[in-house]
């Protein structure tokens, strides 16, 4: 990170230098030189800007090391096909939500470095973005309604939204979406949701969610 904040800097400092050079050659009519610093001074800016969108959104974000433990989440049944979840984030308020259906999903958004910003040393990040409900048999999914809960607060400057738009600029950025497959809800169940680099795990974490698990599989 600290490389990473020099190195933004620095080329926000030689975008301002090239600033002054082109405005210095414009007013002597050196039309060329002026060009090439104008040149010279979108290049670094657009590097310094790239750069900032990666502290701003490396900061906003949750560094993952490793499978890590990142929430728990319970069901209470509130009526047929529906019930409310009580998401347990460490460090944030819990958060409750209703969902309709047998089963439930978590998302989550990941950003990867390739070359050549691995030598930058930063660590992959996530950042939780949906909660879901759906129905088990295909018929009910296709004309009951469905219940999508977002647990991402947009910001300014969204590194992953950019490289997944526009993959292209973001050479050495992977952005994708980490998932948990569909798993069931049940009456008091808990489940305990864990992070690898690509994917999420739900675990049961009481009798009632492996009961759940265990009947549910048996389908």
């Amino acid at each position: 990170m600290t490389l990473l904040i020099a190195i933004s800097i620095a080329f926000a400092v030689l975008a301002f230098f090239f600033l002054f050079r082109m405005l210095h050659c414009m007013r002597r009519r050196r039309v060329l030189r002026a060009c090439g610093s104008s040149l010279s001074c979108l290049m670094c800016a657009a590097i310094a800007g790239a750069g900032s969108i990666l502290i701003l959104s490396y900061l906003t974000y949750s560094r993952l090391i490793d499978e890590q433990l990142i929430s728990r989440i319970e069901f209470e049944k509130t009526a047929n096909d529906e019930y409310q979840a009580r998401l347990m984030i460490t460090g944030e308020s819990d958060q409750f939500f209703t969902l309709r259906g047998d089963e439930w999903q978590m998302d989550a958004r990941i950003v990867t470095w390739k070359p050549p910003l691995t030598v930058l040393g930063l660590d992959p990040i996530y950042q939780l973005d949906r909660l879901s409900g759906r129905f088990a048999e295909i018929d009910r999914e296709q004309t009951e309604m469905r219940t999508v809960h977002s647990l991402t607060l947009e910001a300014p400057a969204d590194l992953w939204r950019f490289t997944r738009r526009f993959p292209q600029l973001m050479p050495g950025v992977d952005a994708h979406y980490g998932t948990a497959t569909f798993v069931p809800m049940s009456d008091g169940a808990r489940y305990e949701v864990s992070l690898s680099r690509d994917a999420l795990i739900a675990r049961p974490a009481n009798d009632a969610a492996r009961t759940a698990i265990g009947t549910w599989r048996t389908h």
